[in-house]
């Protein structure tokens, strides 16, 4: 899949206009996506069913360590692409990839019932993590951070 790039911001809160805005600002982030995302150089990252040649492009100049399809042990970022509920039970999976400060990030689509943010929060809860960041992660999709609570790593 191919997305184009996202122009919004990570927060959850909103401008007046309900666009979403830097927390106590209302103005638009201009950080770019992997910043956003928390992608270091040479971090292990995985990313899996998200096809965007332009996010593959800006992930490999930004890491090497790319796998696609499967993680490898020690990931700090896995990147996965659901588009229904019934996919999250895969991240349950994809714990065990993890470093203990990594994180997997839900890419969904945006303003679809098939999956909405609730959903993956309590998928995050099924598999022992917790949500703590949303980011646009470009206009036709959105992305949540789970992580492994402070206290289990």
């Amino acid at each position: 899949m191919r997305f184009a790039p996202c122009t919004s911001t990570t927060s959850r809160s909103t401008n007046a206009t309900g666009k979403p805005s830097l927390p106590g600002t209302g103005q638009p982030s201009t950080k770019p996506l992997l910043d956003k995302l928390g992608v270091k150089p040479g971090d292990r990252i995985a990313v899996l069913g998200l096809d965007d040649p332009d996010f593959l492009g800006e992930l490999g100049a930004r890491t090497r360590d790319i796998s696609r399809g499967r993680p490898k042990a020690g990931s700090a970022l896995i990147f996965v692409l659901v588009e229904h509920r019934d996919g999250l039970d895969r991240v349950a999976s994809l714990r065990r990839y993890l470093k203990p400060a990594g994180a997997i990030w839900v890419i969904r689509p945006k303003g679809t019932p098939d999956i909405k943010e609730l959903d993956v929060i309590e998928a995050g809860k099924r598999a022992g993590l917790v949500d703590n960041k949303i980011a646009s992660f470009s206009e036709g999709l959105s992305a949540m951070r789970l992580v492994i609570p402070i206290a289990l790593r």
